[in-house]
């Protein structure tokens, strides 16, 4: 049986989405939700290239959901509950997902997002139970 959640997951919940509204997160996030959707490094290099605005906004989206992830895994977060509410950390993975072996590979590093990854999986197949079918739609939607 699932741990409950607590009022403390709630409220580290609720200060997860306070950071989210800060003004330079909110650029981020807007620029990651409407223009990152790469298939290959190359083209993530191109739409975020190293050194530029973007890269910074990439990097700071996916670092932001990664140590998101990283409390979910260690069990400090409730994970059904912020499941509830979380789906940007969801399309998070899912834009980096098609490439995540490749970025690992490139970084030598095979446990990069790791946290991200593991709970994204986790995330999809808790999505799938919930709404049987709405998987795939939700996956060509954030395609």
């Amino acid at each position: 049986m699932a741990t409950p959640a607590t009022p403390d997951d709630a409220n580290l919940i609720l200060r997860l989405y306070e950071i989210r509204r800060e003004e330079k997160m909110r650029t981020a996030r807007d620029w990651y939700q409407r223009n990152f959707r790469p298939k290959s490094m190359k083209e993530m290099n191109e739409v975020a290239a190293p050194g530029s605005t973007e890269n910074a906004y990439m990097r700071q989206v996916i670092s932001y959901y990664e140590m998101v992830a990283s409390f979910i895994t260690s069990g400090l977060l409730n994970q059904e509950l912020y499941f509830q509410s979380g789906g940007e950390m969801l399309m998070t993975y899912l834009r980096i997902r098609p490439i995540l072996a490749e970025v690992r590979a490139a970084y030598v590093n095979p446990q990069a997002f790791g946290n991200l990854a593991s709970v994204g999986e986790e995330y999809l197949a808790w999505y799938d139970q919930k709404q049987p079918g709405a998987k795939d739609a939700l996956m060509a939607r954030l395609g």
